[in-house]
């Protein structure tokens, strides 16, 4: 998957190169800088950094990965959070972009970022990672590479705003009361959700009925979707937050079944409407359920039409469910 989220310490991550937020001056701050330098070797780094001098915010440079399992570290200066007034999230920009430039001159295929700036600088996390994302994502539909944005713990990466409230009410609400019917049988919630939920298709007169039906397989429906919306390959799969081999042995393979979240980033890709999302899905011989988060939060954003892959897989992060990659 070209972008990913990982809860994980950035210096053991298995990438070409990891992103460290320097200082201006060849000297160690703490928080990242300090666990980047103390991993690949702090002696080693620090001389290779000398010989760089210094840095002006949204410069990128690069020294070897030393002790580490990359190849590379990019430093980056990042922004001190002043107020927002001054040039703040332009310079953020600037450190993923000079990055993600130098990473893709060099011949990378992978590369993992701690979200810059947001510690003892002080810039805002959710303004930080709406600006990792929108720069992140703009790269991935123009170049061919696999981008992980660590997160080195869940208070890092609390969402708020109308639309993650919104996604966690219509979670709560939806799950709760499926709970409560599974659990307690308890017919009593009021669930005007339900009304929106496909009618069941008339059973078959017999078996022998049932087997003659025809029925596409997945890899046919997809592409019939794909040529209804006259969009190309690479358009779907770079919607789709998907890797091209992936999406080559998907088109090759009449017989593959990819996963359910390989499926519902497609259906995502193609704009699909909860309908269509269903049929999809049961081409690939799966079914949405209301009894899980993750299709819940799908179910949300399908229904919302907001059909940003990114956005999705942020706000199924927060709430600790598998991002819709394969």
């Amino acid at each position: 998957m070209p972008l990913k989220i990982v809860r994980n310490d950035i210096t053991k991550v298995k990438v070409d190169a990891i992103v460290n937020t320097a200082n201006p001056l060849p000297v160690v701050m703490d928080g990242t800088d300090r666990a980047v330098y103390e991993a690949a070797g702090y002696d080693l780094v620090l001389s290779e950094r000398k010989k760089i001098g210094r840095l002006f915010p949204g410069e990128c440079a690069v020294t070897s990965g030393y002790q580490l399992k990359v190849d590379y570290i990019l430093h980056t200066v990042g922004p001190v959070w002043i107020d927002g007034l001054n040039g703040e999230s332009e310079i953020l920009g600037k450190c993923y972009q000079n990055c993600l430039s130098t990473a893709f001159k060099m011949g990378l295929s992978s590369i993992a970022f701690p979200l810059i700036s947001t510690g003892v600088y002080g810039f805002p996390k959710a303004l930080a990672l709406k600006i990792a994302m929108n720069v992140i994502s703009d790269f991935l539909l123009r170049h061919e590479m696999d981008v992980t944005l660590v997160v080195f713990d869940k208070e890092s990466f609390e969402l708020s705003g109308k639309l993650f409230d919104d996604v966690k009410s219509y979670v709560d609400e939806h799950y709760v009361y499926e709970k409560s019917i599974r659990e307690y049988r308890y017919e009593g919630v009021s669930f005007a959700a339900n009304a929106c939920a496909p009618m069941a298709k008339p059973k078959p007169s017999s078996l022998e009925d049932f087997l003659k039906e025809e029925r596409q397989s997945f890899q046919e429906k997809l592409f019939e979707l794909i040529d209804e919306r006259n969009l190309t390959d690479a358009q779907v799969y770079h919607r789709a937050n998907m890797d091209r081999k992936l999406f080559s042995k998907i088109r090759c393979s009449k017989d593959y079944i990819p996963k359910k979240r390989t499926v519902l980033s497609l259906a995502i890709a193609l704009e699909l409407n909860l309908d269509e999302t269903e049929e999809l899905l049961e081409c690939a011989g799966y079914a949405l359920s209301r009894s899980s988060k993750a299709d819940l939060i799908v179910e949300y954003f399908i229904t919302h039409q907001i059909y940003d892959i990114y956005t999705i897989n942020m706000a199924l992060f927060q709430h600790n469910q598998p991002c819709l990659q394969k």
